[in-house]
């Protein structure tokens, strides 16, 4: 799939769906699996581009693991279980920054050198918000320049590390993970304090697997060691991956006399953010609770066409709770009648791509008035939009977003280097044309 090209609507979009595991608890329960004792199983992992560089890691480094279609099965041996190699092994992270992240933390506390390296695009994400962090910890991590490649030296044995209280200066789900996972081996608690809510998924999984994690204050967590010293196995099925149903919602959004309803899909309060947007918009979204596991609520989404959208404006705590699901969230508001501004978003211009430039520059490109802000664009919606060939820009989410809105275009829109879609959503072609969409 170099390209891919999708047609206007001929018909509503009609069907259920359950999508493949989220993308955040894929990274989480793979690893995290490495810190118990015996075999753990995962099923409805992501099995997608994305998530091969911490599977390749994790082989790298020794651990067993093996997939059985969906289900992964890994062989946790404690957290300095490790076998040590002769050679500090380099840990090819490929555009995961979550990767590169999370793994920076766990070989941090597993005392385990190695260098982590990515794509030229995963090279310009910014990694001193780890690294400092990091060296403040007693961690012996050097970046280069304030991005990858990033290199852990040997740390001696009788060199603990240090637990600290660290600020965010940015609501980081991932940072926040690879400083958690680094104080698992600190001889102190650590306290981290963030300026807004993120994900939890971290906090949630840790205290299923018998972490001791406190809130001493509002958007404040504690870990306090030791850990046990043998964690049990994970035993859960993952729930589909919200910012991957994004794009479904918003198809159905912008097709009239559309109706999907996409079962068995996280529900965590930290990732809703997108679905608080839409029915601020006016869409007609019920959500429908199924149950929880590990600490993470899932249910069914249905969403159906609303032909009186409006738009909104969309800053503060709210951008934090949907930062991965602007993208599909621009082509909804694309077609909303009136203004959508979207402020406090700066972080969008430090994704696979900027996100902010990337949007507004493909709604201009299909003739809908968009406007670049420093922290977020501005769009006026409910006028028809053409087709054209934009380029993914190597962004997994820019490319679907603008597929999506080659369901509502006058004439076809493609996608050009269309393979990047497979980084998070490998069947995202298949699925549209499960729901009734012409995809060539």
């Amino acid at each position: 799939m170099t390209s891919l090209t999708i047609h206007p609507a001929a018909a509503p979009l009609q069907g259920a769906v359950r999508l493949s595991g989220d993308k955040s608890l894929s990274h989480r329960a793979a690893l995290f699996a490495v810190l118990t004792q015996g075999e753990s199983r995962i099923a409805n992992f992501l099995d997608a581009g994305v998530t091969r560089p911490l599977l390749s890691a994790l082989h790298e480094l020794g651990v067993p693991w093996h997939l059985e279609g969906d289900v992964l099965h890994v062989t946790g041996r404690g957290l300095h279980g490790l076998p040590q190699p002769p050679h500090p092994p380099t840990l090819y992270c490929g555009h995961s920054a979550t990767t590169m992240r999370l793994l920076a933390g766990f070989l941090a506390a597993a005392g385990m050198p190695a260098v982590l390296d990515g794509s030229p695009g995963l090279r310009r994400r910014p990694m001193r918000r780890i690294t400092d962090p990091l060296r403040r910890m007693g961690v012996p991590i050097s970046d280069t320049d304030g991005h990858a490649p990033l290199t852990l030296h040997p740390r001696p044995a009788d060199h603990p590390l240090h637990g600290l209280t660290h600020h965010l200066a940015v609501a980081s789900a991932q940072v926040k993970t690879a400083l958690l996972l680094a104080a698992l081996a600190a001889d102190s608690p650590t306290t981290i304090v963030e300026p807004g809510p993120s994900r939890d998924h971290t906090e949630r999984l840790f205290r299923a697997m018998g972490l001791r994690l406190e809130q001493p204050a509002p958007r404040t967590v504690r870990l306090v060691p030791p850990i046990p010293a043998e964690l049990p196995p994970l035993r859960l099925t993952l729930p589909g991956d919200i910012s991957s149903a994004a794009f479904l919602l918003a198809a159905a959004l912008v097709v009239p006399g559309s109706q999907i309803t996409l079962q068995r899909v996280l529900l965590n309060p930290t990732r809703t953010g997108f679905l608080d947007a839409l029915q601020r918009m006016g869409a007609q979204v019920t959500i429908t609770p199924r149950g929880e596991t590990y600490g993470e609520p899932f249910g069914d989404i249905t969403v159906a066409y609303t032909p009186d959208l409006h738009g909104i404006t969309v800053r503060g705590d709210l951008v934090v709770r949907m930062v991965d699901e602007f993208p599909a969230f621009a082509i909804v508001a694309a077609a909303a009648q009136g203004e959508t501004v979207v402020q406090d978003a700066e972080e969008l211009r430090h994704k696979e791509s900027d996100r902010i430039a990337a949007i507004v520059s493909r709604l201009q490109a299909l003739g809908v008035e968009a406007q670049a802000l420093p922290d977020g664009f501005r769009i006026v919606g409910g006028r028809p939009w053409h087709g054209a060939q934009l380029a993914s820009g190597g962004d997994h989410r820019i490319a679907m977003a603008f597929a999506v809105a080659g369901l509502a275009a006058q004439t076809p829109i493609t996608i050009t280097d269309a393979d990047i879609i497979t980084q998070s959503f490998p069947t995202f072609a298949s699925v549209l044309q499960t729901l009734g969409a012409t995809v060539t």
